[in-house]
């Protein structure tokens, strides 16, 4: 599952996915400034609470997006892969200036959303300039290759990850989510050496990675982006590795941005905040 082709001339919406355990109630930063890409008071804000299995998730997103100044906001309540044809939800994405994926469990999202006309509609708005936020399970689905499962707190092993199709708003990386709360480095770099053309991103909790259309990241949040750059490693045991074995990874290059640190997912470049010109983040509005 590859991004959508953009048309001549046009830039991709942003892609933003979020560690999870986003402040919702103080400052709302990282919400805020997803608001400001969408277009402030005239914003049309489509959520897709599918992964919660709570009832109040669509909701509360609702309120927290027209409480930020959206202009509209709805939630679609989708719970079955039938619920992905109804064409008001069709028009809802085509109506839509962002989209905002919730967090719960990833494999019920894969699995009610997976190769259905709604995910083609989600790729092709954001091919059109939409923005695309994801939080927690929302933020691990957005990539072509998705971070379903594996144990935190370990070393790099043989079996420590699961991998399965994420709905491919980006090919270029794969995303982990709450990942310094849950030490997740290791799973990390065991899906990273599976193919080192994929760079890895883990986000912490209340952090988000804002992809712009030039490919360059900006870390917005209080934790901080874990790059994984695996293109150079001149060495991994992963192909003959036993279930659980150790893996040995050599050559890996690793990069921790903070708030406002930048990457550059083309050049496998970071750098600190307001070295990199090639950012067209919105400012953030004073509350």
């Amino acid at each position: 599952m590859c991004p959508a082709s953009t048309e001549d001339d046009s830039d991709r919406g942003f892609i933003i996915p979020i560690g999870g355990g986003e402040d919702r109630i103080k400052e709302m930063q990282i919400h805020r400034r997803f608001v400001e890409l969408s277009g402030g008071p005239n914003a049309d804000i489509v959520v897709i609470p599918t992964a919660s299995m709570l009832n109040t998730t669509g909701a509360d997103y609702n309120r927290i997006f027209s409480g930020l100044g959206a202009g509209k906001v709805e939630f679609m309540p989708i719970a079955s892969r039938a619920d992905c044809d109804n064409p008001e939800f069709a028009r809802m994405l085509d109506d839509a200036t962002g989209i905002f994926i919730t967090g719960g469990n990833q494999l019920r999202l894969s699995a009610i959303l997976g190769g259905t006309q709604l995910v083609t509609q989600i790729r092709r708005r954001n091919a059109e300039g939409i923005p695309v936020a994801g939080t927690s399970a929302g933020a691990s689905i957005m990539s072509q290759h998705m971070v379903a499962g594996g144990q935190g707190n370990e070393s790099p092993a043989e079996g420590s990850v699961t991998l399965s199709p994420g709905i491919g708003l980006t090919n270029a990386v794969i995303i982990d989510q709450h990942f310094t709360q849950r030490n997740r480095l290791g799973r990390l770099l065991t899906a990273s050496s599976f193919n080192p053309f994929l760079i890895g991103l883990g986000i912490d909790e209340d952090t988000a990675a804002f992809i712009g259309p030039d490919d360059v990241l900006e870390v917005i949040g209080s934790g901080t982006v874990t790059v994984v750059d695996a293109s150079e490693m001149t060495h991994s045991s992963m192909w003959d590795a036993k279930p659980g074995e150790a893996l040995s990874l050599l050559g890996l290059r690793l990069d921790v941005l903070g708030e406002g640190c930048r990457y550059d997912l083309k050049a496998r470049i970071g750098y600190p905040p307001q070295d990199h010109p090639a950012i067209c983040i919105l400012p953030i509005a004073e509350p």
